[in-house]
């Protein structure tokens, strides 16, 4: 499996991750997902790349709608978010994982209450950056990003 899988690293360069990279990489998705570690090595499989739609971010709400939706069957979309910067910031490298939909789910995905948790409430001015997954058999597709000022 691993030899089929092909990355860019961030000057450019493909790489084919060793077997025990390809398997960390196929189990922490799985985790992630809530789903069992595997230890055969599973299809290459590539995930239906999202896109990301209307950001609805004030004090109050916090929801990003996607497409394509629903999700594919056994498909899941994982959100990860930054913290809150200042609006003026036009690049976030620091995103963490905040929530993962449930299988084949319908867009928007609603993270306000696990961002609130995590984060606290948003401060109308800032800026928070947006990353959208989509994860399928251990597999995670390009990101689909954007960013959004609290209003």
């Amino acid at each position: 499996m691993a030899t089929s899988l092909s990355f860019v690293d961030a000057l450019g360069s493909s790489y084919s991750p060793t077997g025990f990279n390809a398997f960390v990489m196929v189990n922490n998705n799985n985790l992630d997902a809530g789903n069992v570690v595997v230890n055969d090595a599973p299809a290459v499989v590539t995930p239906v790349a999202l896109t990301i739609g209307a950001i609805t971010l004030t004090a109050a709400a916090f929801s990003v709608a996607y497409t394509v939706t629903p999700l594919p069957a056994g498909a899941r979309c994982f959100f990860y978010v930054s913290q809150q910067r200042s609006a003026g910031v036009s690049f976030e490298a620091d995103l963490r994982l905040l929530q993962v939909s449930s299988a084949a789910a319908a867009s928007p995905v609603n993270a306000y209450a696990a961002y609130v948790a995590r984060f606290g409430v948003p401060v109308v001015g800032n800026r928070i950056f947006i990353r959208l997954k989509c994860y399928a058999s251990g597999f995670l597709s390009a990101a689909a990003g954007g960013s959004a000022v609290v209003v």
